[in-house]
């Protein structure tokens, strides 16, 4: 099975220690963050990636440019940078709209571009290959079922791409909006409302604060009533080709 390995650091050199170590797992590509201390300079973009590049090879580079990154880079920059690192075939990002979309085109031929779970529907009509997953924390066997019904049929797709995305604005993007607590909390009061992994806690590391299971509870209880498809029992089906 492929598989990422992720070495982000908000500190370049330890970004590239830990990619160092993890080389000899020979994973299919490693996913890092642009330094994060201070926001980086476009050249300060470009070295950083270079020198990781070089050390990961054969090995591809994945970037992850979150809406929370100190730098965020444009589709013109994008370009720039896909341009002059050529172990990078990736990046992890919001998205944007019909007008980010267009200006991504000349990228998307070179880059693969992957979008947050609950907009995967519309992200894979607009150029995007998939979505790094939050859905996939409520259930990755539902996820990975939803990605193959958006490729089999995508106006279904699409439909229950609606679905997800109105669960995940009521119940669970308040979990951020409301109760002030991060996107990683999110993502995992979404892994224990689904219950895939009998004892995960929604515990994380200090200091950031957690979803209480009293908030999880009524989220757990609309996923399945909303979206039983995301839980339903038996093989995964795979899309035709």
């Amino acid at each position: 099975m492929p598989f990422q390995i992720g070495v982000s650091h908000s500190h370049a050199p330890a970004a590239l220690a830990r990619l160092r170590r993890a080389k000899a797992l020979s994973p299919s590509g490693f996913q890092v963050i642009l330094p994060d201390w201070f926001p980086p300079s476009l050249p300060e973009v470009i070295d950083f990636l270079m020198l990781m590049a070089s050390e990961a090879a054969p090995i591809p580079l994945i970037v992850y440019n979150p809406p929370h990154a100190k730098r965020r880079l444009t589709p013109a920059e994008w370009g720039i940078v896909a341009s002059a690192v050529p172990g990078l075939v990736g990046m992890k990002v919001p998205g944007g709209d019909d007008a980010w979309y267009q200006a991504m085109q000349t990228v998307m031929t070179d880059l693969s571009v992957f979008v947050p779970g609950h907009l995967l529907a519309s992200g894979l009509a607009r150029g995007a290959r998939g979505a790094y997953s939050n859905v996939a924390c409520l259930n990755p066997r539902g996820a990975q079922r939803w990605y193959d019904l958006c490729v089999a049929d995508p106006a279904a797709g699409a439909a229950f791409g609606l679905r997800i995305a109105a669960f995940w604005a009521e119940y669970v993007a308040p979990l951020i909006t409301r109760h002030g607590l991060s996107n990683m909390a999110a993502d995992k009061a979404a892994a224990v409302a689904g219950g895939w992994l009998p004892g995960l806690s929604p515990h994380l590391r200090w200091p950031y604060r957690s979803a209480t299971l009293e908030i999880i509870v009524p989220i757990a209880s609309a996923a399945r009533a909303l979206l039983p498809e995301l839980f339903a029992v038996g093989p995964t089906p795979r899309a035709k080709s």
